[in-house]
């Protein structure tokens, strides 16, 4: 009864997103900040604020307060702007995500290359922008629990040009072929997937297990490394492209994983309400030392 009662929901809110896709721009993005907004507040933004305070220790509370509650904004914009990524038409996709240091692809196009995007707000609807500048592309899909969420984020994904989806469970080696086969592999690394084949690497001064994929990677599939971060604007969206990294892999693991978490470090600071805060980050402790998110 429950689970019937769960797809429902969950259909109810596809149909929402569904009418909603057909509005403005503006309307889009007041409804969803409405609604991050509540979910702030009716306690959602624990996790969020556990990680500020560890991230940001000497901020005033009140401002990680409003830095929190500015992250929700984001969130709740996003999702709701999910309805044009699944709906709606290429052309207004495109309109809605510009892409900036466009000149940074050039040369990578057809060769195997990863395109390393950290978890900022936009990052789906992005991926399929940076996906139709490259003729083959891959990426790495994680199976949701709920079908009706697990069908339409692949919907999503679907959108770009050839699009190889590679589970997760099923290990390196058909990510390898797909990078030796010149597809561009737009690849998520910066989330705790536990302490297998992860690194303790600080993150704003913070241990957390980092994946040690990125450069194993790159390696592994002769590929070069291309960074991209998604960006949320007032009126859409934009994918900063920057240049391709040299001298990676450097032959030293932790300082590869050390070199991915600085430089998301840089674009969190630039702009830190738009990272992915609401991920339990740091819930892999080193041993012996507690979750930070235990409920006191």
């Amino acid at each position: 009864m429950m689970k019937a009662l769960s797809l429902a929901g969950s259909w109810l809110a596809v149909a929402l997103l569904w009418l909603l896709h057909w509005l403005p721009a503006p309307v889009l993005g007041s409804v969803g900040r409405a609604l991050g907004r509540l979910l702030y507040r009716f306690g959602r933004g624990r996790v969020t604020d556990t990680n500020l305070a560890l991230c940001f220790p000497d901020m005033p509370q009140a401002e990680r307060k409003a830095l929190g509650l500015r992250h929700f904004e984001a969130l709740g914009r996003n999702a709701i702007e999910l309805g044009v990524l699944w709906f709606g038409s290429d052309e207004r996709l495109k309109a809605m995500v510009k892409l900036v240091g466009a000149e940074n692809l050039d040369g990578w196009r057809d060769k195997p290359v990863v395109v390393f995007a950290p978890h900022f707000v936009g990052v789906d609807i992005c991926g399929v922008r940076v996906a139709w500048e490259f003729d083959r592309t891959a990426s790495i899909y994680s199976r949701q629990r709920n079908p009706v969420l697990d069908r339409y984020l692949l919907r999503g994904r679907m959108r770009a040009r050839s699009p190889l989806m590679l589970s997760r469970q099923d290990g390196m080696r058909p990510i390898v072929k797909a990078l030796r086969e010149g597809r561009a592999l737009y690849f998520l690394p910066d989330m705790d997937f536990g302490a297998r084949d992860a690194l303790f690497t600080p993150f704003f001064g913070v241990p957390a297990a980092t994946v040690t994929a990125l450069p194993r990677l790159a390696q592994l599939g002769r590929a070069t490394v291309l960074p991209v971060v998604a960006r949320q604007t007032p009126s859409g969206y934009e994918v900063h492209v920057y240049p391709a990294w040299t001298d990676y892999p450097s032959g030293d693991l932790e300082a590869d994983v050390r070199r991915m978490n600085a430089f998301i470090e840089e674009r969190v600071r630039e702009h830190p309400e738009q990272y992915f805060w609401a991920h339990k980050r740091f819930k892999t402790r080193p041993p012996g030392e507690p979750s930070p998110y235990r409920r006191k």
